[in-house]
This record gives structure tokens, sequence and C-alpha cells, in this order.
């Protein structure tokens, strides 16, 4: 998960940055672009400008939206919702694209084959350079699914492509980042 600008949104997906190609048709999407763009210099800095850095929920849709993320396999669409401390992710996901060919004999996990919309829910924050996001739980088309079936998913499906996401995932905050609050509809970032 190479340089990831925006800590705990795109570690609940596993997605890295791509080339930005389409920012100029999102006018919210350039507005995060370039709000990145100040994160990515001032972490350059010797010593870096502590302003905080705010995102809010729109532009990083947008952003999105613009096809400036390259999205894991199997996913279609993804927005974010934030509310104090908290990520809801709302996805169109193909788990076939995801599970890419391997079966499982596990009932349990045919749940999650065929293209769903899936929602979760977690806890996010980011302190002393470090990010955590503890997923507080999974739908697929409004259905919860039980943690320990999410689980066995994750560790089957998800961990051999993306190591760092789980449940419960801890990681070093990019760009000298020291703290990533998840405010109402808002990110804000402070570097030192």
């Amino acid at each position: 998960m190479k340089n990831i600008l925006i800590p705990a949104f795109l570690l609940l997906t596993g997605i890295s940055p791509a080339v930005p190609q389409r920012v100029h048709e999102h006018r919210l999407a350039l507005s995060l672009q370039n709000k990145l763009q100040h994160i990515a210099e001032n972490s350059k800095a010797v010593k870096p400008d502590p302003a905080p850095t705010i995102m809010t929920e729109e532009e990083i849709n947008d952003y999105f939206a613009a096809g400036n993320m390259k999205l894991p396999q199997g996913i279609t669409k993804i927005t974010f919702q934030g509310r104090s401390g908290e990520v809801t992710a709302l996805a169109v996901v193909d788990f076939d694209q995801i599970r890419a060919g391997q079966r499982s004999t596990n009932p349990l996990l045919a749940i999650f084959s065929g293209t769903h919309n899936v929602s979760i829910d977690s806890d996010a924050s980011g302190s002393e350079g470090r990010g955590k996001v503890h997923v507080r739980s999974v739908s697929i088309d409004g259905t919860a699914v039980p943690t320990f079936v999410l689980e066995i998913f994750v560790d089957r499906f998800l961990k051999p492509k993306y190591p760092n996401v789980g449940i419960d995932s801890v990681f070093n905050l990019p760009d000298r980042i020291d703290t990533a609050l998840i405010g109402y509809h808002k990110l804000t970032v402070k570097q030192k």
C-alpha cells in the first residue's frame, strides 16, 4: 500500500493512489488533489508546517468518483461517510472478481459471491504517526455478516493480496502525518 495519502479511508479498502486522470472534470477532486500535493510537499520540509489540512467528505468522494484512486479488483464504486472517529464505506463489490477463481468448500463463505452493495462501519484514528482502523460491522445488501465469517473471508481472500488489511489494522501514517482525525464529514491531518 504505497504512499497512502488519505489514511483511514484508504486502509479500509486496501487501495493505492492511481495516476490522476480526470481531476480537471471534478472541481472537488481538484481541491483534494491540491491538498494532497501540499501534504506531500510539506512532508519534505525540515520542519513541516503543523497547520491542519482539512479534507471534506465531498472532496474525497469526488476524488474517487473521478477515477483518481485505483480500486482493488472487484470494487466498482465506493463512497465514504465520516462521523466523529467513525467511517462508513459504501461500495459495490463483485466478490467473484475478488476471489479470482478461488473456491471454498466452507458454506459460510457462500454469501461472498456475486455483485452486492456492501457497507463497512469502522472506527478510525491516527495519532503519534500511527493509524488505527477497527472494522465494527459489515453488511451485504443490508444483511449483517457475522464477525467470525468476515474473519474467515479476510484471512482466506484478502490478506494474501493485501497483507496490511484486516478487521483490526495498525499502520504508519505517510508523509510525516502525526495525527488524522475523522470528524463530521471531514478528515483533518496534522504533520510534524
